[in-house]
């Protein structure tokens, strides 16, 4: 590694030193949207009900990531985006980071937008953090951006942005505001419409940039998460749609769809889109709970299914090589960080070993992906806080030990884990809810928990012959999964002990305050 990155650090020196100062400054602007719980068929070009005519044409225009993978909840998916590391690497790989726990993305971790800053980048957030805030060293304008406007929790209300978070050591709910504007608490937008106003500010942050200067901007959305809040324009056109909540839902949609659009505009108007690279990634699978749909994959947010980690995503711009296709190689959210700082002209040298890889060849080319093998998770502590219908019980350890003979193996198969490698994935433990949910509209018998194949404790499925994961084959590849297991067992050995401390009930914000730092 050190060999190779000494090579890349020349080629750089010597690509400066000899092209003429206008061409070396022409690093492309960066703008990365990232979605919210927005499921894998809630995007028009996955032939849904829902109508997403923005996102379908810049998507058409540039290059469709059909088996691109994100964590399976926020914090986590958040978190290997900024560090490009696995998230049992950072100690974080159990759920999601509550309002009142006092810990953060570990503040030693270098993350994206301060090597972007490095390379010369003028850096700016827009929206969601999710990533720790219990003091002001965990803020994003002290993690490496100039600029922030948005909310630092993991949800709140769309107009009062306000959010709502027990905390049981004081035994009461608190209700505070949660919006910033640097690291001041912002006030005055009570009634503007989250996805409206974030993606106004962002396209404020592209009007008034200097072009002369590359650009990261990472407008992180409130859309479509719950609470299921929106415009009655936005619900209008889907009075078809019979299901409450999907409705809500689809107009939600609509209304991301609307910014994405706008925000593409804006680039277009000021010229920055002649270079710009624009990646759009959800967090995580949809929340069927509330109105999202990854139909016909399996499962949802939460869940190691194919329905809670396979990502709805597409990068666009006039960069690209082969405009207007569809890549079907492994890519990963970790993956971003390498890839973005080499756009960038930048070096990851002073960051911790990367678990992310370049794949800008892999999108903008065509080449293999240089990723074979992907960890899920392995989260000894997980629980599933959703019921999942038809199957409220839990594979127990006792049941686990004395259903598998590979128990033994030397990875502990009642943890909720899982691995791909190539066309393979496997999965140990309870991986979530397990559940086929049927397409919006429809009913069918596969809402329901298969009898026939019920959960083992491994399993074994080819998802390149079925994403759906209705064949269960580790029966016939015992080989395959004594590897998976093994591979497993060796990222166990270098994970981090899960940080995700109890509640601090220093964290009241008090009944006139706003959620942030209290340590």
């Amino acid at each position: 590694m050190g060999d190779r990155r000494s090579v890349h650090s020349l080629v750089v020196v010597v690509f400066v030193l000899s092209c003429p100062p206008v061409l070396a400054a022409r690093r492309p602007h960066v703008v990365f949207v990232l979605a919210d719980d927005f499921g894998w068929y809630d995007v028009g070009y996955h032939s849904s009900e829902i109508r997403t005519p923005n996102l379908d044409k810049v998507s058409a225009t540039g290059v469709r990531l059909e088996n691109y993978y994100v964590q399976p909840l926020c914090t986590p998916s958040r978190n290997q985006l900024m560090t490009g590391r696995y998230q049992i690497h950072t100690g974080m790989q159990h759920q999601i980071i509550w309002p009142c726990q006092p810990y953060c993305v570990p503040l030693d971790e270098k993350l994206l937008p301060q090597l972007m800053k490095e390379a010369g980048y003028a850096t700016h957030m827009v929206g969601k953090w999710h990533l720790g805030m219990y003091k002001k060293d965990c803020l994003p304008t002290r993690r490496g951006f100039d600029s922030y406007f948005g909310y630092l929790t993991g949800s709140e209300d769309y107009y009062t942005h306000k959010r709502c978070s027990p905390i049981s050591a004081l035994n009461l709910t608190r209700c505070a505001l949660d919006l910033r504007d640097g690291e001041e608490v912002a006030t005055g937008y009570t009634g503007a419409y989250s996805t409206e106003l974030l993606s106004q500010r962002a396209i404020s942050v592209i009007e008034k940039h200097n072009s002369n200067k590359p650009l990261f901007l990472y407008v992180a959305l409130q859309a479509v998460h719950s609470p299921l809040q929106v415009p009655e324009r936005y619900t209008a056109p889907y009075s078809f749609i019979k299901d409450h909540h999907r409705r809500l839902y689809a107009g939600m949609v609509s209304a991301m769809d609307e910014a994405v659009g706008n925000i593409t505009l804006a680039l277009q108007k000021t010229g920055l889109w002649d270079n710009v690279v624009l990646v759009f990634s959800t967090d995580n699978g949809g929340q069927t709970l509330t109105g999202g749909s990854n139909w016909p994959l399996r499962g949802r947010k939460w869940s190691l299914w194919e329905g809670g980690v396979r990502g709805v995503g597409f990068v666009a711009g006039p960069l690209l090589e082969r405009p207007g296709t569809v890549s079907r190689e492994l890519i990963h959210v970790s993956d971003w960080l390498p890839t973005l700082v080499g756009l960038a002209g930048g070096s990851t040298n002073t960051t911790k070993p990367l678990d992310g890889f370049d794949v800008w060849n892999t999108i903008s080319k065509g080449f293999a992906s240089p990723r074979v093998e992907l960890l899920h998770n392995i989260d000894p502590l997980y629980n599933d806080i959703a019921p999942c219908p038809g199957r409220e019980r839990r594979l127990t350890l006792a049941q686990v030990v004395s259903g598998d003979s590979r128990a033994n193996s030397g990875f502990n198969v009642s943890i909720h884990a899982a691995i791909r490698s190539s066309n393979w994935k496997l999965l140990t433990g309870y991986p979530g809810c397990d559940v086929w949910f049927p397409r919006p509209g429809h009913n069918g018998s596969e809402s329901t928990p298969s009898e026939r194949d019920p959960l083992k404790s491994v399993m074994l499925f080819n998802i390149e012959k079925d994403p759906e994961e209705r064949v269960e084959v580790s029966a016939q590849f015992p080989t395959v999964v004594d590897h998976l297991l093994s591979r497993l067992r060796h990222h166990q050995k270098n994970a981090l002990p899960i940080n995700f401390p109890d509640e601090d009930p220093r964290c009241d914000p008090g009944p006139t305050g706003a959620w942030g730092p209290w340590a």
